[in-house]
């Protein structure tokens, strides 16, 4: 998979919509409990993941920006460094909120404003404008608007990184999929999702989860068949598969003794880690089960806690720290944990 070392343009942007999200919480027989929540931010995930490898300068994301924009939230954003973001104002109109009312252990969703799509028409003319690797999640029927955009622009054929969105993962949306396939250089939706396009039993296992990688490999991902599926699979870890390579798992970084109780809230793993898989395939020049191992590293900082990983700084901030600790090391650590397995194989 060729990334191209150009200068000129980002390495990734996500095309990921942003969002303040709201929580109510009620027990079983819908009697709030008396807990709050403050707002948090969301739809920052896959490009979180990614800035835990790249520079701010080199990653990036639009924000819709409204008349009701806390200086708290701005100021968590900006933490991360301000060139990420391209703010787009509008002081006619709130930004974009969610209400996510958990009643027990069940969780409702809903939007309480109007939703500001992204699409790559949004990019021109702007800094964040033909981005080697671009990130999309959504139907697969606008997956395909997306794309038909991306090609009325000459000479821009990004490596594009696409998550289904999980309600429109039904076997009813499959055609639109395959007619998208051929221009999508990742397909990774997870277990339940893959199998559920396919009308393929539930749970999820290896083998199962394998099979799913076949199917969608014949299906013709990429052009000429040259795309990669990329299963996530929770705590089995991720399948990866192309044509041109025996199918692969990387182990989810938390797997394994005493890997469960730093798992607090896996909200945003899956877009982390496809964040941290772009900025994988930059720092590997497209090797696609590398770039897997910094996609699971990605995610391991974002299942710590609630929220988006804590980025702080030492050494007179030349050293960064995500959740205290280097994701350099991490990734040596996964790297040296399947080397040992594929020893005793």
């Amino acid at each position: 998979m060729d990334v191209s070392t150009s200068e000129s343009v980002r390495d990734f942007v996500s095309l990921g919509m942003f969002i303040i999200d709201e929580f109510s919480f009620a027990d079983e027989n819908g009697k709030p409990t008396g807990k709050t929540l403050p707002p948090q931010v969301r739809g920052t995930y896959a490009t979180i993941g990614a800035r835990i490898w790249l520079s701010p300068s080199r990653i990036g994301m639009i924000i819709d920006r409204g008349n009701d924009f806390l200086a708290d939230i701005q100021n968590t954003l900006d933490a991360y460094g301000k060139d990420i973001w391209l703010y787009r104002d509008n002081p006619t109109r709130g930004t974009t909120r969610a209400l996510n009312a958990y009643r027990g252990e069940l969780r409702g969703f809903e939007y309480i404003t109007p939703r500001i799509q992204i699409t790559p028409k949004d990019l021109q003319g702007t800094k964040l404008a033909r981005a080697k690797i671009i990130h999309f999640i959504c139907s697969p029927t606008r997956a395909g608007e997306i794309i038909s955009q991306v090609k009325k622009e000459r000479d821009w054929r990004p490596i594009t990184v696409y998550e289904p969105i999980p309600d429109r993962c039904v076997p009813e949306e499959l055609p639109a999929l395959q007619a998208v396939l051929p221009d999508i250089s990742v397909l990774s939706p997870n277990a339940e999702e893959a199998l559920s396009l396919l009308s393929m039993p539930t749970p999820p296992t290896k083998e199962l989860v394998e099979q799913a990688c076949r199917r969608f490999l014949d299906m013709g991902v990429g052009p000429d068949g040259t795309g990669s599926v990329i299963i996530r699979s929770g705590a089995m870890g991720a399948c990866v598969a192309r044509r041109d390579q025996p199918i692969s798992w990387v182990d989810a970084y938390w797997s394994g003794p005493g890997g469960a109780a730093r798992v607090v809230d896996v909200t945003g793993a899956g877009n982390s880690f496809l964040g941290g898989l772009a900025a994988g395939l930059v720092l590997t020049n497209g090797d696609v089960y590398e770039a897997t191992l910094y996609a699971s590293v990605s995610a391991s900082f974002t299942i710590e806690q609630e929220g988006i990983p804590r980025l702080t700084h030492e050494d007179g901030g030349q050293v960064e720290r995500w959740n205290g600790d280097a994701p350099e090391r991490r990734l040596k650590e996964l790297q040296e944990r399947l080397a040992r397995t594929k020893g005793t194989k």
